[in-house]
């Protein structure tokens, strides 16, 4: 069994794992990111969808080259009987991604600035050392080695249904939406605008949407996970892209590919962190109880995450001795989500038809909708 050490190892090449990881070797800390898939853009669970606030405020996403974006300008929101409203706000607009691509390159720098990325590596366990530190327990997913991380820290940014959480006693998420989105190499639909559909027969608790992505286009739905934890069935997307035909239609054409999979919709965790080891991102329920949105929690958290342990393990380093703990802290920087929670929570037991087929045309509706696509830039001017 190899060994090898680490000050930080994180579990999961996602886009919290990498800012982590990248926040932390910038800061001089030897790091290590394993990753179950071979590539960190395989059999992806998002839409890629990245909002203007994320693009202004995120420095890493500035270096994004152009051919993985394209701009999108605005939101068309469609009331269940499909009548429509355009939405936008002075300067903002979002960005369609080639998720698959971005997230490769984002493995790229993260390994240029010195990053060991173990592809095809399975998390099983880790086990506290003598030092106060972690023995982590991974294995190659194609040879089934195992090896052995030593780590000052751990994080885990692996996903909905986190491995590290499980291993070490952390919170689970309980409460979930359920995502499928076809891709299609065409489709007739307003390329400048992101399509919102709200039909609580097709998307109970959440909505169905299509955006022309980076050469393909992206047509999907998500709902509230039952009680039964069935996830919804492929005849769900073929009523929803039949009811949408009139304005996203996409022929006779098959899908070239399908992204799915499990949305985490109750808010942050109530356990994300104990001695020297931290959730991040999904793992921690970063995600939006309302959008499903995570990206930009996602790479703001990451990296703050990263910058701290940096911090903590070189002030012990330097000062001979350990300092405290800065999880705790960070913990309560994370995003509450209270009105969001609230929300979800009356989306969950209101939502109705009729009442989104009323109120689109109104001024409150479509206030509350600007506030919900375009956060602090929808308010009134």
């Amino acid at each position: 069994m190899t060994q090898q050490r680490f000050d930080l190892v994180v579990i999961g090449a996602s886009f919290a794992g990498l800012a982590c990881a990248r926040a932390a070797v910038r800061a001089g800390l030897r790091v290590a990111v394993v990753e179950k898939k071979s590539s960190s853009g395989d059999k992806l669970h998002t839409t890629g969808i990245i909002v203007k606030d994320a693009i202004d405020t995120i420095p890493w996403l500035q270096q994004v080259p152009e051919s993985l974006v394209r701009r999108v300008d605005g939101v068309r929101l469609y009331s269940p009987n499909l009548r429509h409203v355009d939405l936008h706000a002075p300067g903002y607009y979002f960005w369609a991604t080639d998720t698959p691509a971005l997230l490769d390159w984002m493995c790229a720098s993260v390994r240029a600035d010195g990053v060991t990325l173990l592809a095809g590596t399975l998390f099983e366990s880790a086990a506290r050392d003598s030092g106060g530190g972690w023995a982590v327990s991974v294995k190659s997913v194609a040879s089934q080695e195992p090896a052995v991380l030593r780590a000052g820290y751990l994080v885990g940014a692996d996903g909905p249904h986190s491995r590290v959480a499980k291993a070490l006693g952390l919170s689970l998420n309980t409460q979930f939406l359920f995502g499928i989105e076809h891709e299609y190499g065409q489709a007739r639909l307003d390329a400048n605008l992101l399509h919102c559909f709200i039909n609580r027969k097709l998307a109970p608790g959440y909505i169905g949407w299509a955006v022309a992505g980076v050469g393909i286009q992206q047509i999907g739905l998500a709902r509230r996970m039952s009680a039964s934890g069935v996830p919804p069935k492929q005849a769900w997307m073929d009523s929803f892209t039949a009811r949408i035909a009139p304005h996203v239609d996409v022929g006779d054409a098959a899908p070239l590919a399908t992204r799915a999979g499990m949305i985490p919709c109750g808010g942050v965790l109530k356990r994300v962190s104990d001695a020297r080891v931290m959730l991040v991102g999904d793992a921690a329920g970063m995600v939006s109880p309302v959008t499903a949105g995570g990206i930009h929690t996602a790479l703001e958290h990451g990296d703050a995450v990263g910058g701290a342990v940096a911090a903590f393990l070189q002030a012990g380093a330097a000062d001979g001795g350990d300092p405290a703990d800065p999880m705790r802290g960070l913990v309560r920087n994370y995003p509450t989500f209270r009105a969001k929670r609230t929300l979800r929570w009356l989306f969950d037991h209101f939502q109705a038809d009729w009442i989104f087929n009323l109120a689109l045309d109104t001024e409150p509706m479509r206030q509350a909708a600007r506030m919900v696509y375009f956060h602090r830039r929808g308010k009134p001017q």
